[in-house]
């Protein structure tokens, strides 16, 4: 037995040489998935001129803020935009994490009678689609959201996909000895659910939640379909607009002079990557917060049931 033991443990163990190669792969690894932003971060300070003439450099000879400023001095609103995204993006994300947590908390019980149909009915969901047209139709007439925040919250609050991975971890995650001791004890399914479920779920509602958020404050299509109004636009859509300004300008720049001594003047390529960093930058910082229950979220919610 002894013997046996032994053999397991040399099986399992990684020697130096071999520690220190893996470690190198994955810090190369690392370091590939994070220089690209880092560059994009680079050539957003280079100056424009010398961006033209010398090419990208990972040390450009002149730095200049110069991107920053047209971005923020051509989209007056800019900082509108942001407070307009950090609001769906935190309501959506809370709303989100609501609905889904409580729809996989049933369809995971057993003793739930429409368990069944219900599970259906969201996969369904996940391979048919009623189409943009009815979706604006339902969104702006039946439900008329149009030029209103919750046109930008509401699609993106309920996701089939989501439901499932959440639905997944708590049938693995949760022992159903710990909810039927609680239910012997005389406790409501949303006691149950309030003081045992969710604390021992915090790593599957932080994967849901770190999905969610991204999900929001990525999205610019739908802001595009249901809003009008400047002071309603999100950030995204905001810079996609900054974008398209940029692109008409160059598109007419040799019709009129005018044209051309505004694209003389305009940061093409620098304010371009301005707008990627601006656009990045939060969810970068708001990524640790999630991290440490991001990987045990995934990695349990994806197991079968």
């Amino acid at each position: 037995m002894a013997e046996v033991v032994r053999k397991h443990k040399d099986f399992h163990h990684v020697s130096r040489g071999w520690n220190a190669v893996l470690h190198l792969i994955a810090g190369l690894f690392s370091f590939m998935c994070v220089f690209p932003f880092l560059f994009v971060v680079i050539i957003s300070f280079t100056d424009e001129k010398t961006l033209a003439t010398d090419g990208y450099r990972l040390f450009p000879a002149k730095w200049s803020l110069e991107a920053y400023r047209f971005v923020f001095e051509s989209g007056d609103s800019l900082l509108r935009s942001y407070g307009v995204t950090i609001l769906i993006t935190v309501a959506g994300t809370i709303l989100s994490l609501v609905l889904i947590a409580l729809y996989a908390y049933a369809i995971s019980r057993k003793s739930f009678r429409y368990r069944r149909f219900f599970s259906v009915f969201a996969i369904v969901t996940m391979l048919f689609n009623g189409g943009m047209i009815p979706t604006y139709m339902v969104v702006s007439q039946l439900m008329g959201l149009k030029d209103t925040l919750w046109a930008l919250i509401l699609p993106l609050a309920m996701n089939a996909f989501y439901i499932m991975i959440l639905r997944t971890f708590y049938s693995t995650s949760v022992p159903e000895a710990v909810i039927e001791s609680a239910r012997i004890d005389g406790a409501g399914d949303f006691y149950i659910f309030l003081r045992i479920v969710l604390p021992l779920s915090l790593p599957g509602l932080a994967t849901i939640g770190l999905f969610s958020t991204l999900g929001y404050w990525n999205d610019w299509f739908n802001a595009l379909l249901y809003i009008d109004n400047p002071n309603l636009v999100p950030l995204q859509s905001m810079l996609m607009r900054i974008e398209s300004s940029i692109q008409f300008i160059q598109q007419n720049s040799q019709n009129s002079s005018l044209s051309l001594q505004a694209l003389s003047s305009i940061p093409q390529d620098t304010a371009r990557m301005a707008m990627v960093v601006l656009a990045t930058l939060p969810i970068i910082f708001a990524y640790p917060f999630f991290q440490r229950y991001f990987v045990q979220g995934l990695t349990v919610g994806a197991v079968k049931e």
